[in-house]
């Protein structure tokens, strides 16, 4: 399917069917989330996976009675990971193993945790939350890619999402996205005329 096709097709499911998405299907999906760029490759984001029917049954009252919530296959909880310390070391690593020169990230390294130390967290969170919607389009226009359906969400109570996953205080719920197999129809698509978007 053209990207084209892709972007126009998708669109935010309001009832799932409740048939389960096949094993390869999500792991394909998770791959096409876990390539989403990110500001200097920090990919400050977890992402809980909840496919269990009792829990989802759980966090619905927390999604204000959304019936994707319990009808979907899977539901992705993106959590922003605002322990960015960490997350350098990690890009170091893979910088490391990348064949970059150990100037260079020494350089990063520097520039990175100087930057950091600036940050409040509020800062923080608001970095994090950035580069979670950047992942959250390959979300669902991937899933659209690999014949998924999906409906990105932000209506839901994140303390409520945190104490019913049991989520360590360091990763904060931000958006979800429901997939599965849709059982409405899409509406016809409206988007802005271009002249309102563009100037």
């Amino acid at each position: 399917m053209e990207f084209k096709d892709i972007v126009m097709q998708r669109y935010a499911v309001k009832q799932f069917d409740g048939r389960m998405i096949d094993d390869s299907l999500l792991y394909a999906l998770l791959d096409m989330i876990r390539y989403a760029p990110s500001a200097f490759n920090l990919q400050p984001w977890k992402i809980k996976i909840v496919s269990a029917s009792r829990i989802k049954n759980n966090l619905r009252s927390f999604s204000n009675d959304q019936p994707q919530i319990t009808t979907c296959s899977h539901l992705l909880v993106f959590c922003a990971n605002t322990e960015l310390e960490q997350l350098v070391e990690r890009a170091e690593e893979g910088l490391k193993a990348s064949g970059m020169p150990a100037e260079g990230i020494l350089q990063y390294s520097r520039m990175m945790k100087e930057y950091i130390r600036s940050m409040t967290p509020e800062q923080r969170m608001a970095f994090a939350r950035e580069q979670i919607h950047i992942a959250l389009g390959n979300a669902v226009n991937g899933a659209k890619a690999l014949g998924i359906d999906s409906c990105p969400m932000g209506g839901f109570d994140p303390a409520g999402y945190a104490e019913v996953l049991f989520l360590p205080d360091e990763y904060v719920p931000v958006v979800l996205c429901a997939v599965g197999y849709a059982a409405d129809k899409p509406p016809a698509k409206w988007r802005l005329p271009r002249e309102d978007v563009f100037f």
